[in-house]
């Protein structure tokens, strides 16, 4: 709850749209600066209409202000995403303004917030009108709850890739799942570590990367990508994450798995520079 409140405080002083042009400007730096070509990056869209901003001119300067890094080497896409406890309709509302936008850019819709608030079922209406819209579909699941909100997001909601997923280690029937299906888990280590979602899911306060399921995860043949979750709140970077991922006992190969697999799993479709990656690895 304390990472809830901080995320409202901080996000509420994004109000008008060169706010956000400037926020997604100074991420894009950031992420030069740390050699990433690619990334797919997170809108809190629910957040923008809950506050009554409209999202398509929000997404417009974005788009322009991040314009520059592109030619500088950065390919930026974006997912939309809803807040679980605002219920089903105003998550449609959100796959909405992914459809307003009309931008290729805008590759996939998710929803994150609390996992436990309301099921998945009831969120069945607004992916299929997701995939509809040619959106991919992700779900924050498995972080606080247990590994049937894993399962449940796959049969229900059809999703392709899985924010944290680390209650997957709890179940072997379901780490299967993700195994044959070839679904992605989205580990974030340092936010399962700061958020208390680690030491939840290991039933001890004091856990630590070396209790950290990502490596047995890994050699059960489940995809994992590396994500940074909200890095400016975690202060951490993608190579931070990769140094925790190496803390927790993966070897260099495994390490250079996890990167191939990044783009393997991404959204970016037909994208040249993501494709030349995929055919060279």
């Amino acid at each position: 709850m304390d990472f809830i409140e901080a995320f409202k405080w901080v996000t509420s002083f994004l109000r008008e749209p060169r706010d956000f042009g400037w926020v997604a400007a100074d991420l894009a730096e950031q992420l030069l600066e740390q050699n990433v070509v690619y990334a797919e990056v997170t809108l809190s869209v629910g957040v923008m209409l809950l506050r009554k901003q409209e999202p398509q001119a929000n997404f417009e300067a974005i788009l322009e202000a991040t314009e520059l890094f592109e030619k500088r080497g950065l390919r930026l896409n974006w997912i939309f995403d809803a807040v679980r406890q605002f219920g089903p309709e105003p998550a449609m509302q959100v796959v909405e303004a992914a459809q307003r936008c009309k931008s290729p850019r805008v590759v996939a819709f998710g929803i994150g917030g609390d996992e436990l608030s309301i099921r998945s079922s009831e969120f069945r209406g607004v992916y299929l009108k997701a995939a509809d819209c040619g959106l991919h579909r992700l779900i924050h699941a498995g972080e606080i709850g247990g590994p049937e909100k894993i399962r449940e997001a796959i049969e229900f909601l059809g999703v392709k890739r899985v924010g944290h997923g680390i209650a997957a280690i709890h179940d072997t029937a379901v780490m299967d799942l993700l195994a044959d299906r070839r679904i992605a888990l989205e580990i974030c280590p340092t936010s399962n570590l700061r958020t208390g979602a680690l030491a939840r899911q290991v039933g001890d306060n004091a856990a630590g990367l070396a209790q950290h399921p990502m490596a047995r995860l890994i050699r059960h043949g489940v995809p994992v990508v590396l994500s940074t979750d909200d890095p400016a709140m975690f202060h951490t970077t993608l190579g931070e994450e990769y140094q925790r991922a190496q803390e927790m006992g993966l070897t260099e190969k495994e390490l250079e798995e996890v990167v191939a697999q990044g783009f393997a799993y991404s959204f970016a479709g037909k994208d040249k520079r993501v494709v030349r990656f995929r055919e060279k690895n």
